[in-house]
């Protein structure tokens, strides 16, 4: 017997903290440079990516009852894959700011290093990479969705008898 299907109640929370996330980091780094906007990307983006990791460990413990041999299994592989992938992007922009305000707040030089100020959104040459980064999170998320949503609309998966 396994435990009751949970990944479907958390999906809700990686998809709108990542998405919003993504949003206010896009208004930020293009619209206008409000401090608002950069307290809300650095706040949601780790309750994003932290609730992301939850939800690929319930998918994962729920897709232990499923067939080894179901017709599905490919969307169900990309499913993961593209999770994994969220996980990956998302977590490498975290550990990439995470690095820029540790690197600040020491407050030390190292040689051949440019010197940190500012916030990691404010840096030179920085903006467009961060906004293809930003754009094909918010792409893989949907996607990630869409595969999510013809598992159990379609191929009913993990939906009561």
């Amino acid at each position: 017997m396994f435990p009751p299907v949970i990944h479907p109640l958390l999906v809700h929370f990686p998809i709108v903290f990542l998405l919003a996330s993504s949003a206010t980091a896009l208004a930020y780094l293009h619209w206008q440079t409000r401090p608002e906007l950069r307290i809300l990307t650095w706040w949601m983006l780790p309750a994003g990516w932290l609730s992301l990791l939850v939800t690929i460990i319930t998918g994962i413990i729920d897709q232990g009852g499923l067939p080894p041999d179901a017709p599905y299994r490919g969307i169900l592989n990309l499913h993961t894959t593209s999770g994994l992938l969220l996980a990956l992007l998302y977590g490498d922009l975290l550990y990439r700011g995470w690095l820029h305000w540790s690197r600040l707040r020491s407050g030390t030089e190292k040689p051949g290093r440019q010197v940190v100020t500012g916030d990691f959104l404010d840096q030179p040459g920085r903006k467009w990479p961060l906004t293809i980064q930003l754009l094909l999170g918010i792409a893989l998320v949907m996607w990630s969705g869409w595969l999510g949503g013809e598992l159990v609309y379609i191929w009913q998966v993990n939906v009561g008898p």
